[in-house]
């Protein structure tokens, strides 16, 4: 079973799709999850869900990996087609996951208590981002 996820993202920030995806698996039986992103400026992750702290915190880290390129300390950057948070956004997509593979029992993920999925969105600007979901079942292992 394969789908495709459409997040209207705000800006830099963390944005919590894990009710969209529980809501694709309801109903589903035991198998693995399969999510990735189809952009570049963007990442997946799996991040507690309790303290929003700890995203502002993540961000923040990011943004000190990798400022904007019309800070002095990035002037090496070569690629700025499309901005000054663009090639940093493809930097920060490098070093956080671009996929992710959840277990899934009776449907539903198994996922920590404090846990959650989060589109990363690296650029300033609003985006559409589509990240492709495949579930396969346990049963089609079986099959094989």
């Amino acid at each position: 079973m394969i789908t495709t996820f459409t997040v209207r993202t705000q800006g830099a920030r963390c944005h919590d799709m894990t009710d969209q995806v529980a809501a694709w698996l309801s109903g589903q039986d035991d198998g693995l999850l399969t999510l990735m992103i189809r952009h570049t400026s963007a990442s997946l992750l799996i991040q507690e869900n309790a303290d929003p702290e700890v995203q502002d915190d993540l961000l923040a880290w990011l943004g000190r990996l990798a400022p904007r390129a019309d800070q002095p300390a990035m002037d090496w950057i070569t690629h700025r087609y499309e901005g000054p948070d663009d090639m940093p956004a493809h930097l920060k997509a490098a070093i956080l996951p671009v996929s992710l593979q959840i277990p899934v029992q009776g449907g539903r993920m198994m996922l920590g208590r404090w846990q959650g999925i989060y589109l990363v969105e690296h650029r300033a600007r609003p985006q559409e981002r589509q990240v492709a979901g495949l579930f396969q079942p346990l049963a089609s292992w079986s099959d094989r």
